[in-house]
């Protein structure tokens, strides 16, 4: 995968698969600290200490339809191209937590993409699940959650094309703002 975002989205999917119903997904550009974190935090089915421990294994897998996975492996060697680290806690019945750390400025770290687009495409594609994106970039932050919009909109279906379009277009205003 060559942006992160992409990243994001294999990490959110994994979440889904596991019977997630909330999914909070979290970036922070620090200039200053000159560091990126992004987090994937989810309330699924967890994972045992021992699968923890093998998770960045590209051999090892929870998916029966194929016998390699390779997402966070490579998350974890994007993160240590660009001087940084990646942490998983997860608990059996509680959820999983995702922390990818880098530095910001380093030149092999592979550029953030189109979040927008993946977040949209989450929640478009997954309207039974509670996403929570918070962007902060130098202290000034923005926050999308699907429950208030879901909220606001009094029943009409998050992946309604116009309503799609309306979200894509206020998340990448705001975050434009940054």
């Amino acid at each position: 995968m060559k942006e992160l975002a992409l990243h994001i989205l294999d990490i959110a999917q994994n979440s889904i698969v596991a019977g997630a119903t909330l999914i909070r997904i979290g970036i922070t550009e620090d200039m200053q600290g000159d560091l990126l974190h992004m987090t994937v935090e989810d309330n699924g089915k967890g994972m045992p200490s021992e699968m923890v421990e093998r998770v960045m294994n590209p051999y090892t897998t929870s998916r029966t339809t194929r016998r390699v996975g390779m997402g966070l492996p490579l998350l974890h060697d994007a993160c240590r191209a660009a001087n940084g680290m990646l942490t998983i806690e997860s608990a059996v019945n509680e959820g999983t937590r995702v922390l990818a750390t880098m530095q910001l400025s380093h030149i092999d770290r592979q550029p953030l993409g189109d979040i927008t687009g993946v977040i949209v495409l989450l929640f478009s594609a997954n309207p039974s699940i509670d996403f929570v994106y918070s962007h902060i970039r130098n202290g000034n932050s923005y926050i999308f959650d699907t429950r208030e919009v879901k909220e606001l909109l009094e029943g009409i279906p998050l992946n309604t094309p116009e309503v799609i379009k309306s979200i894509r277009e206020m998340i990448a205003s705001n975050l434009d703002e940054l």
